[in-house]
């Protein structure tokens, strides 16, 4: 058994519009955007969406949005999600991006959550 959740919106932009991305969507869900030192391809949006982390990601791509799910088991998870059809596209350090049917991304990382919120929030797959 495993366990996993959504744990963040991540709103993909183009690198050269990154930052005005990040200062619509902070103004549109009214919150601060923050820049993220960690890994600076990220702006955080605080607050945007209650229980669940949001950012706008600089990218080399085309625009979109993206989900990244949480778990205590990767493995399970990305075999869990294949077998509904996902198809492995990369990976970037230890997350594991997916494409789901119709196109759209979801990417499946450790546990980043803390723990209370974690076993409170995560469903967990036999």
């Amino acid at each position: 058994m495993h366990s996993s959740r959504v744990y963040a919106v991540i709103i993909d932009a183009p690198e050269a519009e990154a930052a005005r991305a990040a200062r619509f969507w902070a103004a549109a869900l009214g919150v601060e955007a923050r820049p993220f030192a960690p890994a600076p391809q990220f702006t955080s949006l605080p607050g945007a969406l209650p229980g669940l982390v949001s950012a706008v990601q600089a990218v080399d791509d085309a625009p979109r949005m993206h989900l990244d799910i949480e778990t205590d088991d990767i493995e399970a998870e990305v075999a869990r999600l294949t077998g509904l059809g996902a198809e492995p596209v990369a990976r970037w350090q230890e997350c594991h991006v997916l494409r789901a049917p119709g196109g759209h991304l979801v990417c499946v990382l450790p546990q980043e959550s803390d723990a209370e919120t974690f076993r409170a929030t995560a469903t967990v797959w036999p």
